[in-house]
């Protein structure tokens, strides 16, 4: 796909093509490049109406609300709500997008911790129907994979109490196990090892949970030793060494 001239010839300026703004998007996110310049990069392209430049600016509001240091409350809000409605323009603009399936599942996700357990409550068979059509488009997404697993395992850990408002919102209430849970984490890294330190760590939840403390170590061990890339990293691999010491009967 060939540069679109601007408007004014005069200024020598061109307008990026869709295929030049996501490759260069990409090319920062794969080289860590900081969180809020990719963000911003993206921003300038927020009126397009491609589904895959809207879900990439969905993950980058998302990654510099959650992933980078020093953003303020107000801001971090305001970030997740914006790729919430990313999300949802990426999947108008494109049903049979994998991605957008992905992104709009996760950012709703983000939005129900703003707005109460009852929503997103409310929320979590919606949830869980676009992560699974993400993985009929794409079987080898390890992050579709993972957030399932996360679904699995927030309705095996969920507390009695929110079990409750879960049947009185839809009778029969959204259930899974650990089991289920550290499934969808496996299959993950099978399809992308070692991509995330959090589902290194989630297997390690899983498998304490289930009281195969050898899993739960080795794979609490391997968070531990992830390469420090975000806040997120830092984040796992210190609760990986509290439930490591736990595990070792250590104070």
């Amino acid at each position: 796909m060939m540069f679109v001239c601007c408007d004014t010839e005069d200024d020598g300026c061109f307008a990026e093509s869709d295929d030049v703004i996501i490759k260069e998007s990409d090319k920062m996110y794969n080289t860590g490049e900081d969180l809020r310049q990719l963000y911003g990069y993206l921003k300038r392209h927020e009126s397009s109406n491609n589904a895959d430049i809207l879900w990439r600016l969905a993950r980058a509001a998302r990654d510099l609300a959650l992933k980078s240091v020093g953003v303020k409350s107000d801001e971090k809000k305001g970030l997740v709500y914006e790729a919430f409605e990313c999300s949802k323009r990426a999947l108008e603009a494109d049903e049979n997008n994998f991605a957008a399936h992905k992104w709009y599942a996760i950012t709703m996700g983000d939005v129900g911790d703003y707005e109460g357990v009852k929503v997103k409550i409310s929320n979590a068979y919606v949830i869980r129907d676009h992560l699974q059509r993400a993985t009929e488009l794409n079987p080898n997404d390890a992050t579709t994979l993972h957030c399932l697993g996360m679904w699995c395992f927030a309705f095996a850990d969920m507390p009695r109490w929110q079990h409750m408002i879960a049947g009185m919102i839809f009778g029969t209430p959204p259930t899974s196990n650990y089991d289920e849970a550290a499934e969808y984490f496996m299959q993950a890294e099978r399809v992308d090892p070692n991509f995330y330190s959090v589902n290194l760590l989630m297997l390690g939840k899983c498998y304490k949970k289930m009281k195969d403390v050898k899993r739960a170590m080795l794979f609490l061990d391997r968070t531990m030793h992830y390469p420090v890339v975000n806040s997120e990293d830092e984040k796992a691999i210190l609760e990986a060494e509290l439930l490591l010491k736990e595990l070792l009967g250590k104070k």
